[in-house]
């Protein structure tokens, strides 16, 4: 049979739902991969061997007395360690909250517990997800699961690096300006930030203005739209989930078929921006199977789309707002380059901030304008491959020889824009850089219609297939 940790939680349900599989052998595999890799890679801060062969058990248990069974029965997961885990610990990635153990999960989390799915460990993240790097005092650094040399990404590291490597096929994101789609694309794994509401979000804190999504994270299209149909739902104290239309994003991401009649806008990097000749040329790749497929191309001039001052004014300020008094009260827990961030956004005052507001109110209907004319919108994810690991967020990094200040203006321009708008964003791996590395392209469509993300994600997907595993 083929190895374990190749598999799809929609081939790994299938072989459970045969009988030539036990949830027993699926949670066994995932947790002795986890312990054979963690002194690598480093993506777990927080593993549940015991409490996930109990209930692999049980679940075990379950299907030999003929119950009926969650659409996820017996499929092992991970969840970031910034989301809710009822009994297990969320740190948040800071020594402050080393030993904090939640009392009910998120609703996420809930959903795809009923449905079966079984935890198995808390993933890395910086501290409160500060950062596109996962690294904390807490845990050191979550490495790359194609070349331990570079950084996974972040903030969702350590999710996109325990899927990559094949400890579980399922794993719980997040992403506030990209943090799902950066190390996503970083790892060669699938990303998707949904729109706003698909998946509720219950911690919060500013439940209108929020630009933070709990987000799915697998290897493939099919796997990610099963996700996103187990988590999303009306939820009571997310107003955005509140009476959403229901769609079944289960069988949108396993549409097959091609792209004739969809309008697609394409574009490198807004003005001002670089992509890498590598990045350039996988991306002309996909440009060139979506064409192949029946799409018509036309090229998009971002014209005035450089929105990281616009997004780091509304974060910070909200950062600053939540993490100011820990820093005054326990600063040497923190990272410097934490400390940094939330002391920065004292620059910004209450006008900075609602003019922030206004200029992301415009953001949107700029993007919901392209679609006017277009049915899908794509972009590289990422400008070059995954940075160094030893990078700090406020150092200038090399891109085809010439010297780049900004990580988060110049390595991800494309991410946060859409944590901004809300409008729903993928990223799916795009070919291998002359190092090695994966690349990624992301696709953008109409804010609500996430179900046609997802079949037009299917289509690409099945027609350059899926990056293969990192060899260990």
């Amino acid at each position: 049979m083929t190895a374990l940790h190749t598999l799809s939680a929609t081939e790994l349900i299938a072989l459970i739902r045969a009988r030539k599989l036990s949830p027993v052998e699926i949670v066994q595999a995932s947790l002795d991969r986890a312990g054979q890799l963690q002194p690598l890679l480093n993506c777990f801060i927080t593993l549940c061997g015991e409490q996930a062969l109990a209930q692999a058990r049980q679940a075990e248990q379950a299907i030999m007395q003929g119950k009926p069974l969650g659409r996820l029965h017996g499929i092992p997961c991970t969840v970031k360690d910034l989301v809710h885990t009822a009994g297990v610990r969320t740190t948040f990635g800071t020594l402050l909250y080393k030993d904090n153990i939640p009392a009910e999960d998120a609703p996420g989390v809930a959903r795809l517990k009923a449905e079966g799915a079984i935890l198995i460990g808390k993933t890395t993240t910086p501290e409160f997800g500060s950062q596109p790097f996962t690294r904390s005092p807490l845990f050191g650094q979550t490495r790359n699961a194609w070349d331990a040399g570079r950084t996974s990404g972040g903030s969702s590291g350590g999710a996109a690096v325990a899927t990559a490597a094949g400890i579980a096929p399922l794993a719980v994101a997040t992403d506030g300006g990209g943090s799902t789609r950066i190390p996503a694309a970083c790892n060669g794994v699938v990303g998707i930030k949904q729109s706003n509401g698909i998946i509720p979000h219950s911690q919060a804190q500013d439940l209108f203005g929020n630009q933070t999504y709990v987000t799915p994270t697998t290897r493939t299209v099919a796997d990610t739209g099963l996700m996103l149909q187990v988590m999303s739902g009306d939820y009571a104290l997310d107003p955005w989930s509140i009476g959403l239309k229901r769609a079944d994003y289960a069988a949108a991401a396993r549409h097959q078929g091609d792209l004739r009649g969809k309008r697609i806008r394409y574009c490198y990097a807004p003005e001002g921006r670089a992509v890498s000749a590598d990045v350039r040329e996988t991306f002309d790749a996909a440009l060139q199977t979506l064409a192949g497929l029946g799409a018509a191309l036309e090229p998009f001039e971002a014209r005035d789309f450089i929105v990281e001052p616009i997004w780091r004014t509304i974060n910070h300020t909200v950062w600053r707002a939540r993490f100011l008094p820990l820093i005054e009260q326990h600063g040497d827990t923190f990272s410097a380059t934490f400390r940094r961030q939330i002391l920065s956004a004292g620059e910004f005052s209450a006008v900075d901030y609602q003019e922030a507001m206004f200029a992301r109110a415009a953001l949107f209907k700029r993007v919901q304008a392209l679609f006017d004319t277009a049915d899908l919108f794509v972009m590289p994810t990422i400008s070059r491959t995954a940075l160094p690991l030893d990078m700090d967020l406020f150092d200038p990094f090399e891109m085809d020889g010439r010297q780049y200040d900004g990580i988060r203006t110049h390595w991800y321009p494309w991410t946060m824009l859409f944590n901004m708008t809300g409008h729903p964003a993928i990223t799916l791996p795009c070919g291998l850089a002359r190092d090695g590395l994966p690349t990624g392209i992301q696709l953008v469509t109409r804010y609500g219609s996430d179900d046609e993300l997802l079949r037009i994600a299917s289509v690409l997907e099945s027609a350059t297939g899926i990056a293969r595993q990192p060899v260990f």
